[in-house]
């Protein structure tokens, strides 16, 4: 590298920036606003999620395409498309999942690359994949903690697993959330989507470990007011549960919401935020609830104890969860109070500054 070049780093594993996907969208998007007067970006991005709006750059990073989609079986032909390319010119590699973790073995041993590799959970662990992609994904993760450079961790318990399954360190280093802001639900949305004045909230996509049966089944036996947003027609689990559940008086279930603002207003005006994630990680939708400043109760497993410093409410089982919203927790003071505490903690733990120099760090080595 020349002198006072900058340091030139591919981010590879997204669906692309700009952000409309998911957590490491996310990421990628606010990585490049943090660091890219310090760094020059390369993002790769998935030509098929942006027909007819792709950019040459994006907050100054380069965009590259590849014709692949970038999540699913296609995910590892499109993660190693980018790794190869990348090579041509990037002194940093930062990868975004373990798809393509095969691919780190050759660069290490062919080039003086540095690869950062965020494993984004247990991947493995997840109930959608069938065994043979189970056993991929938990090989990939081996790859990937073997060959990287360094490697990334978003949540205490992963940190703890990478330890004992592997007896190296990892770098905790979670997700930003002040991207996220209040927004007034106006009389025009509450109509048109037909809302209670008062409810609780959740958004997901619509799998059994994120537990949606034991939260509509718990707030079904009481009169609490509960909306939820997802996608609900993608798989037979979110078709069952909708037409089981959507004839309840007090159950909103909306399909799949796309406009930030729209979905900004929902979150915000929500009196209790319901997070049922048992798998994975520090999940991104909980960081933003709690920057949001939204009492959170959570399924009741180390990942989302770590993610909000056990500050929380939590829920293992239907019966949980029902005594829970017929408690005197449900008071308004006591959920004042435990947004309060979840506000502070993503100011301290989830903003883009703090992740942002944490990646610097990584970057720099």
């Amino acid at each position: 590298m020349k002198k006072n070049q900058k340091t030139r780093v591919a981010i590879i594993g997204t669906v692309g920036i700009p952000a409309k996907y998911g957590g490491f969208e996310t990421l990628a998007e606010n990585l490049v606003a943090q660091l890219g007067n310090r760094y020059e970006f390369t993002v790769y991005c998935s030509a098929p999620s942006y027909i007819g709006q792709r950019k040459e750059s994006y907050l100054g990073a380069r965009l590259k395409y590849i014709p692949l989609k970038a999540n699913g079986k296609s995910s590892i032909i499109y993660d190693a498309l980018s790794i190869v390319q990348a090579l041509f010119f990037a002194d940093v590699i930062l990868i975004l999942g373990v798809s393509g973790a095969f691919m780190i073995p050759v660069i290490r041993w062919f080039t003086k690359k540095r690869v950062i590799t965020n494993i984004d959970g247990l991947e493995w662990k997840r109930d959608k994949w069938g065994g043979t992609a189970k056993k991929y994904l938990k090989w990939q993760e081996k790859i990937a903690i073997k060959y990287s450079n360094s490697i990334v961790v978003d949540n205490k318990g992963i940190e703890d697993h990478v330890m004992k399954e592997y007896g190296l360190p990892s770098n905790l280093i979670a997700y930003g959330a002040n991207h996220v802001y209040k927004k007034r639900l106006g009389e025009a949305v509450k109509n048109e989507l037909r809302l209670p004045d008062s409810f609780a909230f959740k958004v997901c996509r619509i799998e059994p470990e994120n537990n949606i049966h034991i939260i509509l089944n718990a707030f079904g036996e009481t009169d609490f007011d509960f909306v939820m947003v997802g996608n609900w027609s993608n798989s037979e689990y979110g078709k069952l549960l909708k037409e089981k559940h959507d004839s309840s008086n007090n159950l909103y279930l909306l399909d799949p919401i796309y406009e930030p603002d729209k979905l900004n207003a929902l979150r915000s005006n929500c009196s209790l935020y319901v997070h049922g994630h048992s798998a994975g990680g520090t999940n991104p939708s909980l960081v933003e609830a709690m920057y949001l400043e939204l009492p959170i109760v959570a399924f009741d497993v180390n990942y989302n104890r770590y993610t909000t410093d056990n500050e929380a409410l939590y829920f293992s089982t239907k019966n949980d969860l029902t005594q829970l919203l017929n408690s005197e927790l449900m008071k308004v003071d006591n959920l004042k109070s435990i947004g309060k505490k979840m506000k502070n903690i993503a100011i301290r733990k989830y903003t883009w500054k703090v992740i942002g120099e944490a990646y610097e760090q990584l970057f720099s080595a």
